[in-house]
């Protein structure tokens, strides 16, 4: 329910400004008797106007249509299992209609309960007409009256939980710190502890390491004198037999460049018998 208890101050301010004469005095006992931004009031102002809306008082507050359709049930002992619609509908109504007065948007879920509520009164006036089965048809209440038996359990069910001690509005937990002086005692470390860091640090230690290219010095010219020389001392030899891989791919290359320049200078030949045959290598000034 919501009175307006603002008319009554309207009305006297407006009396005020309408030319009676304001029997307030100036001082009460030589005390302002109350105080403006600070400053003491010692005389009521003329100009002073209090809204209607100024001193609205909530006397009851629903946490919604079923919460207000519960409390008007209960409140008169009406049985929930045979709602007397007509009264509870009427006295609902008359709730929607004066918060519908003055909050349009809280009034709409009220709204929709009291169309439903008005459609269980229609559905209880008409016929009760037996269904396809010869069965009796459902009591139109029956959907409210589990909504609200519904909400009635949880409800109760909420004020038992809020009723329980909660800490900061029933009591204060309490923290107590006791300083020890113990001796600080290192953890064991175990040889598998260990062998995970290292592998750890190595492991970091190679994603970080730098290549470095040493250059090493070879000459052309002495690989083409070294093939001469062993050429000297065979009639041929094979081609595969003038290279050393052990000694890495840097000499093989530069042996296989020296090879190139000496035929190119027409100091080898480099013959073949046939088609994937064997590659020989001889010098030119040989005798054949």
């Amino acid at each position: 329910m919501i009175e307006n208890a603002g008319n009554q101050s309207s009305d006297a301010a407006e009396l005020t400004l309408a030319g009676q004469p304001d029997t307030t005095p100036d001082v009460v006992d030589g005390v302002a008797f109350a105080k403006l931004y600070g400053e003491p009031l010692f005389k009521l102002p003329t100009d002073l106007y209090i809204p209607p809306d100024a001193l609205e008082v909530f006397l009851e507050a629903f946490q919604g249509p079923l919460d207000l359709l519960l409390y008007l049930i209960r409140k008169q002992n009406f049985n929930i299992l045979d709602i007397p619609m007509a009264q509870v509908t009427l006295q609902y109504l008359e709730y929607v209609d004066q918060i519908r007065q003055h909050n349009l948007e809280l009034a709409a879920e009220y709204l929709l309960m009291a169309a439903m509520l008005i459609e269980i009164k229609s559905r209880m006036l008409l016929p009760v007409k037996k269904a396809d089965t010869g069965e009796e048809a459902e009591d139109p209440r029956a959907e409210l009256v589990r909504r609200l038996l519904e909400y009635e359990q949880m409800k109760l069910a909420a004020q038992e939980l809020d009723s329980l001690p909660q800490v900061g509005r029933d009591y204060v937990r309490t923290q107590v710190y006791v300083e020890q002086t113990v001796v600080t005692r290192w953890p064991d470390v175990n040889l598998d502890d260990l062998q995970s860091v290292w592998s750890d640090i190595m492991r970091r230690a190679k994603l970080t390491a730098h290549h470095h290219i040493s250059r090493e010095e070879l000459s052309v010219r002495e690989h083409m004198t070294g093939i001469l020389r062993r050429l000297q001392s065979a009639r041929f030899v094979e081609f595969a037999d003038l290279f050393d891989p052990m000694r890495g791919v840097p000499v093989v290359v530069v042996n296989f460049i020296a090879l190139l320049e000496l035929a190119k200078e027409t100091l080898i030949e480099i013959t073949q018998a046939e088609a994937f045959a064997p590659i020989y290598v001889r010098l030119s000034y040989s005798p054949s």
